[in-house]
């Protein structure tokens, strides 16, 4: 039997981890090297992260938290912890040498978790197209941006994301870190090589759109109203020919001076929230 660790509120006790040939320590790095066709959990790293997606309702299996910040009376950790444990997840205190094996960071996070992995699918998120257009990233490899695309997102109030092979992972932990909790409120679907996405779209009754950063229609004088959904590349290499001429148009954000393209980010972002600016003023 481990040893217990009182956590600070006094609500609950946690056992305590200080081997990194554990089990457990295992499990979350696992989890942080699986693929995205094999992965099964996600691998949420950080306390706002954790947090954020129990307060979605994401079912977490188990909660890492640092036993040295619990000891040091760190309020917010220490009912998280007792949050946890209560609606009967597994938690544990790690050590220093735990936390920084099950966290992936440079500088160890206080909290890692284990969640089933269930995405959503790209015909659920293509029936929410009449909410808001679909943001489909087809090509975007950094996940730092691809999360950054989902986030701004959900702020724009899309319907849902779908994100091709070509693109990072989305449940991969450096994503997921970058949405900032978004991934568990917006639907966001891995639509696989995505070269049937622009006709299931259109299937679904949508219009389908390829942002290109110069020589599309002018974001401001389309009509993105409507069932939509836009397909984004990368900063360097756009989108493949083949989704391109997929796609029934294109789209371009108007540039002044110098600039020749946008982060992909950026983009997606004021795509995003033009359709909403013309869904809400209509």
């Amino acid at each position: 039997m481990l040893p217990r660790l009182r956590v600070a509120t006094g609500r609950a006790t946690v056992r305590t981890v200080t081997s990194r040939q554990n089990a457990l320590v295992t499990r979350f790095r696992t989890a942080a090297r699986a693929g995205r066709r094999s992965r099964t959990h996600v691998l949420l790293d950080g306390l706002r992260l954790v947090s954020d997606a129990r307060r979605s309702g994401v079912a977490i299996d188990t909660l890492v938290v640092s036993g040295p910040a619990l000891r040091r009376g760190d309020a917010a950790l220490a009912t998280l912890a007792a949050d946890c444990e209560a609606a009967g997840v597994e938690v544990a205190a790690g050590s220093e040498s735990v936390m920084a094996a099950v966290s992936p960071l440079r500088s160890p996070s206080t909290a890692v978790a284990l969640a089933a992995c269930r995405p959503a699918s790209v015909d659920a998120v293509l029936s929410r197209a009449a909410l808001g257009c679909i943001i489909a990233p087809a090509g975007v490899q950094d996940p730092g941006n691809l999360g950054a695309i989902i986030r701004a997102s959900d702020a724009a109030g899309a319907g849902g994301v779908a994100v091709c092979a070509a693109s990072a992972d989305p449940f991969g932990w450096k994503a997921l870190r970058g949405a900032m909790g978004s991934t568990f409120r917006l639907p966001v679907a891995d639509a696989g090589d995505g070269q049937d996405l622009p006709a299931r779209a259109a299937h679904a009754g949508c219009a389908v759109l390829a942002a290109t950063p110069r020589g599309g229609r002018s974001l401001y004088e389309l009509d993105l109203r409507r069932p939509l959904l836009v397909l984004i590349g990368s900063e360097g290499s756009g989108i493949g020919s083949a989704l391109a001429e997929a796609a029934g148009g294109t789209v371009s954000i108007p540039m002044t001076g110098g600039v020749d393209s946008l982060n992909a980010a950026v983009a997606a972002a004021l795509i995003a929230y033009e359709a909403h600016r013309q869904r809400s003023a209509a």
